[in-house]
C-alpha cells in the first residue's frame, strides 16, 4: 500500500505539542527511530528521555512525571507496552487515573517483516478492559495527528494505537474528528461496516466494489474503541439491519467484541467479524499478510455478502 505511515502523524503531533506546551515530555524505550520520537530528541532534547528497553520503568516513570504536573507521552511498540507494562498501566496509571498518554506503535499484522513477536494483535483488548482508559485507533496519518493532539486536552490515561507501514491517507485536514464520536465516511442502506485503523480504507474499497453490484454499504469509522459511541452504532445497525466489523486485531476482545456487546443489548442484528482469527502473526510484506490473514478488501466484500444472506 502506498501512502504515509501513521507513526509520522504521531511524531508530527508530538513536535507540535512540544512547541505549544511547556509541560509535555516524551519518554521512549530505545525505539526513537521507529516511533518517530527521534524528531523530538533532535528538536526538543530537553523534552525527550530514553528509558531504554524497560517498558515497566517507562510507564512507572511517566506516572511519576504526571504527578509532578507534566504530561508524558509514552512511546514504544504496542505489543510490549500493552503486554510487558500492563501491571503498571493498570495499577499505577489507570487505578489512579493519572494523566499519562500511551503511544502503541507497530501495531497490527501490517508491521510486516518483524513477525509475530512484534505484531500487536491483542493490545486493544488489553487496554479497553482497564477502567479509566481511553482507546483510540486512528485510520491514517492525518487522523493519528489529530488523535495525538486531542488526547493532550483530555485529562486521564489514553492509548493511541498506530502502525508502521505507509497507508493511504483517506481523511483531510478539514475532516471532523472528535474523541468518542464515530464518523460516517460513506452512507448506505443495505449493510453497515464498522471499522478502524487501516481497515477503514479496506472497507471503503469494498463498499465501492459492492456499489457496482447494486449493494449499498455504509462505512463508519469507529476510531475511539473506548468510550464507544454506542448511540451511533445502535442507530446505524437499526438502519441497515446487517453489520460487519473490520479491525486489524484479534476478533476476540477488540472492536468486534465491543460492537457486539452494544448490539446484544439494544439491536439484535446479524454480525460478521473481519479480523485475526485467534492466530499469531508471521513475517511477510504488509499486503501479503493482509491477504493471508483475511483482511483484504475481498475479505470485507465476502463478509458483507455473508451477512446479507443472514439478514431477515
Amino acid at each position: 500500500m502506498e501512502g504515509v505511515p501513521m507513526r509520522d502523524g504521531y511524531g508530527q503531533a508530538l513536535l507540535e505539542l512540544c512547541r505549544l506546551h511547556e509541560n509535555v515530555v516524551v519518554v521512549d524505550a530505545d525505539v526513537a527511530k521507529s516511533t518517530r520520537t527521534e524528531w523530538i530528541r533532535e528538536k526538543y532534547p530537553q523534552k525527550y528521555i530514553n528509558m531504554g528497553i524497560s517498558e515497566q520503568d517507562l510507564v512507572g516513570t511517566a506516572a511519576g512525571m504526571s504527578l509532578a504536573g507534566m504530561v508524558p507521552f509514552v512511546s514504544t511498540y504496542g505489543v510490549f507496552l500493552a503486554g510487558r507494562a500492563w501491571d503498571q498501566i493498570r495499577n499505577t496509571v489507570c487505578y489512579n487515573s493519572l494523566n499519562v498518554k500511551l503511544g502503541g506503535a507497530h501495531a497490527g499484522i501490517s508491521v510486516g517483516p518483524d513477525g509475530g513477536t512484534h505484531q500487536a494483535l491483542e493490545d486493544v483488548a488489553l487496554m479497553r478492559v482497564i477502567p479509566n482508559m481511553m482507546v483510540v485507533v486512528p485510520c491514517d496519518y492525518k487522523e493519528t495527528f489529530k488523535a495525538t493532539m486531542a488526547v493532550y486536552d483530555r485529562q486521564g490515561p489514553s492509548y493511541i494505537r498506530f502502525g508502521r507501514s505507509a497507508v493511504p491517507v483517506i481523511t483531510a485536514d478539514e475532516t471532523p474528528f472528535e474523541l468518542g464520536k464515530a464518523a460516517v465516511f460513506r452512507d448506505g442502506a443495505d449493510a453497515t461496516i464498522f471499522a478502524n485503523g487501516i481497515m477503514v480504507y479496506q472497507s471503503l474499497k469494498a463498499a465501492a466494489v459492492l456499489e457496482k453490484e447494486g449493494i449499498s454499504v455504509q462505512v463508519v469509522n469507529v476510531h475511539t474503541v473506548k468510550p464507544l459511541d454506542a448511540e451511533m452504532i445502535a442507530a446505524c445497525a437499526a438502519k441497515t439491519q446487517a453489520v460487519v466489523v473490520c479491525e486489524e486485531h484479534q476478533c476476540i476482545g477488540g472492536l468486534g467484541s465491543a460492537v457486539c456487546e452494544v448490539l446484544a443489548q439494544c439491536c439484535c442484528v446479524p454480525v460478521e467479524l473481519v479480523g485475526i482469527k485467534d492466530r499469531f502473526g508471521e513475517s511477510g510484506s504488509p499486503d501479503a499478510l493482509l491477504k493471508a490473514y483475511g483482511l483484504s478488501d475481498l475479505d470485507v466484500i465476502a463478509a458483507v455478502q455473508r451477512v446479507l444472506r443472514r439478514k431477515k
